[in-house]
């Protein structure tokens, strides 16, 4: 594998910590749902009209194919006018637009695994105390991704990729060159990735392949940047439903969300079910809660969702776990590609331009999302329920699998078709 360049070194051997994840409402009198709009799907559209002239509203928008209507409600009103449509028979559900955020970890570490999640031979570590490489035993706690490259001829060469998130830097040529399309669904006023979240998760999934900086799972593959968060790393439920329609319409093989929400909706699991139907293998984070709950669009059952691991092949601590999780990967200190302007991440959390490390289940679903390019590109004839199951069926199953996770850490090398063991 190529050496990795090692941009703003300095910054990461002072051992910053990784980035944030903050589950919406979990903080006291902090709000669940995003204020003056709800979602409201109608069974009969033409007494809509009707219906919110009663409570004063008017028509709103679509939200991608669910049916919904993103409605402009008075401020601290939403809950009210949500029970009130709720009565009515004409309306099918309402519902608040939920809050989503990015899905970091803010754990500290002392080490930094050059892209060990690609290949490593035993998950050595850089000592950031002496700025020495450690050599260390197994486990062997890789996805194989380069044994599943072979000769090249099995990089996801031509599959498309969503990245559902902050945006996709224009300023990495490592990541921005492939990008196909980009369209902007938050609240920021450009499609330009200001927090750094997106730029990292896309990275991680096809970076390219050259004699310079890091290589994604997926080297072969494009990218879709469907900018549904702001550029404080949180958006709705709406913003994601829009995204995920988006992604669709461009013909999308995968589709990463390395995002969740607490609540579910039937807005979003719509918008997950009309993707899965249109033939998109659909990736999420499980969370960084630590705990068993279920973080949405991950728990719905067409999306795969992702627990993270560390460098030994454990659990990280952070990761949401339970039977409901689908599987493992690699979400420690995984270094990947970062903007090269201003981002509010190097500031919140000490990142470095152009590349560094990064924690959470962010960081393990693009990892899978990669392996489904891979898939996809291997087995070019195989629906998504074959991908998912051949993603599934391979995974190694390490310590954890069938109680922290349905299935094992994925494997890209047995993905594809690989028989002899990786390193």
């Amino acid at each position: 594998m190529k050496k990795t360049v090692v941009a703003g070194f300095a910054a990461l051997m002072m051992g910053f910590g990784a980035l944030t994840f903050a589950v919406p409402g979990n903080a006291a009198g902090q709000p669940t749902h995003v204020t003056g709009q709800i979602l409201v799907k109608f069974r009969d559209n033409a007494a809509a009209a009707g219906v919110l002239h009663q409570h004063g509203l008017s028509g709103g928008p679509g939200v991608g194919s669910t049916g919904a209507r993103l409605i402009k409600v008075p401020a601290g009103k939403e809950l009210q006018l949500i029970a009130a449509l709720s009565r009515n028979r004409a309306v099918e559900y309402a519902e608040a637009d939920q809050l989503a955020t990015v899905a970091t970890d803010n754990s500290n570490v002392d080490y930094v695994p050059r892209q060990y999640a690609l290949q490593n031979t035993g998950q050595g570590f850089w000592n950031t105390r002496e700025t020495t490489f450690v050599a260390a035993g197994k486990p062997d706690a890789d996805v194989d991704a380069v044994e599943a490259w072979g000769g090249g001829e099995t990089i996801g060469a031509g599959i498309t990729v969503a990245v559902l998130d902050t945006g996709v830097a224009s300023d990495n040529p490592d990541i921005a060159v492939k990008v196909d399309a980009r369209k902007n669904f938050s609240t920021a006023a450009t499609g330009e990735d200001k927090y750094g979240h997106g730029t990292h998760v896309a990275g991680i999934i096809a970076a390219t392949k050259d004699a310079v900086g890091v290589t994604g799972v997926c080297p072969g593959c494009r990218i879709l940047d469907g900018k549904v968060l702001n550029d404080s790393g949180s958006g709705s439920t709406s913003s994601i439903a829009n995204g995920i329609a988006w992604a669709v319409s461009q013909k999308a093989r995968v589709i990463n969300m390395s995002l969740g929400q607490r609540v579910s909706s039937r807005t979003l699991e719509a918008a997950v079910n009309d993707a899965w139907r249109a033939g998109a293998v659909i990736v999420a984070a499980a969370g960084n809660g630590g705990t068993q709950s279920k973080i949405y669009p991950g728990a719905y059952p067409n999306v795969i969702a992702v627990a993270a691991t560390d460098n030994k092949d454990a659990k990280a601590s952070f990761s949401t776990y339970g039977k409901w999780v689908d599987v493992a990967a690699p979400g420690v200190s995984v270094y990947s590609t970062f903007p090269n302007g201003d981002f509010q991440l190097a500031t919140q959390n000490g990142r470095a331009h152009g590349y560094d490390i990064a924690s959470g289940t962010s960081m393990a679903s693009p990892v899978v999302a990669g392996v489904a390019g891979l898939v996809r590109g291997k087995y070019a004839s195989a629906d998504n329920v074959s991908v998912r199951g051949i993603i599934e069926s391979t995974a190694d199953p390490i310590a954890g699998t069938g109680t922290y996770w349905l299935h094992g850490r994925v494997n890209a090398y047995k993905a594809v078709g690989g028989t002899s063991s990786g390193v």
